[in-house]
């Protein structure tokens, strides 16, 4: 082998090193360590949006599904929520929209929306059918 080959092999080989300890450094932030899929919200009339207190981590991503059987003409709302998560995507459909912000989504028959987002800060947020205050029509996000 001659000094040439020598030196690009290693040159690569130092590259490689960087970009891995690069990887480690910014996994630890949650984005590449994989989306993590919810248990779905259901919007059914009567029933419970969500079993129990959501429990994630800041700085990780994302997705739930927003699931109506169209027994009623639902939405639900939670600006709160929509402000401290960044939305990457909502797909319904088939259809992926990227939007700048989210106030609701409302659902006049059944079908299913699926949100992919972010974390961004730590607190307890909550998506809730809008006009109710019962507990069970809430589901809650708890952000660590």
């Amino acid at each position: 082998m001659n000094l040439r080959t020598i030196f690009a092999v290693l040159s690569v080989a130092c590259l490689a090193l960087v970009f891995v300890a690069q990887a480690n450094a910014q996994g630890f932030a949650g984005l590449l360590t994989g989306k993590t899929r919810l248990a779905p919200i259901t919007l059914a009339s009567g029933k419970p949006l969500a079993e129990k207190p959501y429990e994630l981590q800041s700085g990780k991503y994302y997705s739930i599904d927003i699931v109506s059987d169209g027994s009623a003409e639902l939405a639900i709302a939670g600006p709160d929520f929509f402000r401290n998560v960044w939305v990457n995507e909502v797909v319904i459909n088939d259809i992926e929209i990227r939007p700048l912000g989210i106030a609701s989504l409302e659902f006049d028959d059944e079908g299913k929306a699926t949100i992919s987002f972010v974390t961004i800060r730590p607190g307890t947020f909550k998506l809730r059918i809008p006009g109710t205050d019962s507990d069970s029509q809430t589901a809650v996000f708890v952000v660590k």
